[in-house]
């Protein structure tokens, strides 16, 4: 027999008991926005659409009877160190809506820069054709495709399952047949073609340093998006000629790097012939961005 409604507990206590147990994980200067967030995904699993605005009207609604038990579920898996984004099985980026598994890379907010910097650079080409080498999710594509509507724009990953992810997501923003996507190593797929722009965000943080980064990181995101042998420049060797092959005369190239890599970075973009390099900081005025152009 179900409990009846007023002897269900109200949506705030619910979300509260979930707050105090998530202040005890990892992160707990982020209990409260986690519990609400969580709480929030199995309100729009029986009503899609329901935010927080929803909740804020809503917080003495009596819950209903299997919430209880679902929530601490997701509390658990939060406590653990899954991301939530894993848990909830989706994120934003530059705006849009994306779905997120454990087969891509969360996209970071700092990766926005780099998007900022590629919209900036296409204003020079009147026929822009732009690719993203190793695009995970499909952000930087699938951002790019909706700021730069004359476009054409491609986009590789190694990973099938990455692939996957990256074309539903294409599908979710309205742009499947805006964006070609292809399996492959680096640039090999399109070795024979030609662009104005490579845009890459790919692996650099050094296999040694794994154990350093926080438990939702090297315990859940994929490896393959995230680390690299050696000093975390082996990609760079190998994608920065690669990416000079590719481009046209005047064409950019648009990398991320890891921290204290700027000016390794900026020795391989010479030695490959590339000209104009600047480096774009992010918020913490910690360079982020390489830009070059191939003369």
């Amino acid at each position: 027999m179900q409990p009846r409604q007023l002897d269900r507990p109200k949506i705030r206590a619910l979300i509260a008991e979930a707050e105090s147990s998530l202040a005890k994980g990892p992160h707990p200067e982020r209990a409260r926005l986690d519990a609400e967030a969580l709480f929030l995904h199995l309100a729009r699993k029986n009503v899609p659409g329901r935010n927080r605005a929803w909740l804020v009207t809503h917080w003495d609604t009596p819950t209903m009877p299997h919430e209880g038990s679902e929530l601490n579920a997701l509390v658990e898996r939060r406590r653990a160190g899954e991301p939530i984004q894993y848990i909830t099985g989706e994120t934003e980026f530059y705006g849009l809506p994306f779905q997120v598994t454990p087969d891509v890379l969360i996209p970071r907010p700092e990766t926005e820069h780099l998007v900022e910097k590629v919209i900036e650079l296409a204003a020079a080409f009147s026929q822009l054709r732009i690719v993203d080498v190793g695009c995970g999710s499909g952000a930087i594509a699938i951002a790019l495709a909706h700021h730069l509507p004359h476009a054409a724009i491609t986009a590789i990953d190694l990973s099938a399952p990455a692939l996957a992810v990256a074309r539903e997501n294409a599908e979710l923003n309205g742009l499947t047949s805006r964006i070609s996507f292809l399996q492959g190593d680096l640039l090999a797929p399109v070795r024979d073609e030609a662009f104005d722009i490579v845009v890459s965000n790919p692996p650099y943080v050094p296999n040694a340093d794994r154990a350093s980064l926080a438990v939702e990181v090297r315990e859940y995101e994929p490896a393959l998006a995230l680390f690299t042998e050696g000093d975390g420049r082996n990609i760079y060797r190998r994608l920065i000629p690669a990416a000079f092959a590719v481009l046209v005369p005047g064409g950019c190239l648009a990398l991320e790097f890891g921290f204290g890599q700027s000016s390794a970075v900026a020795e391989l973009l010479t030695g490959a012939g590339f000209d104009e390099i600047d480096f774009v900081p992010d918020l913490q005025s910690i360079p982020r961005v390489a830009i070059a152009r191939r003369p």
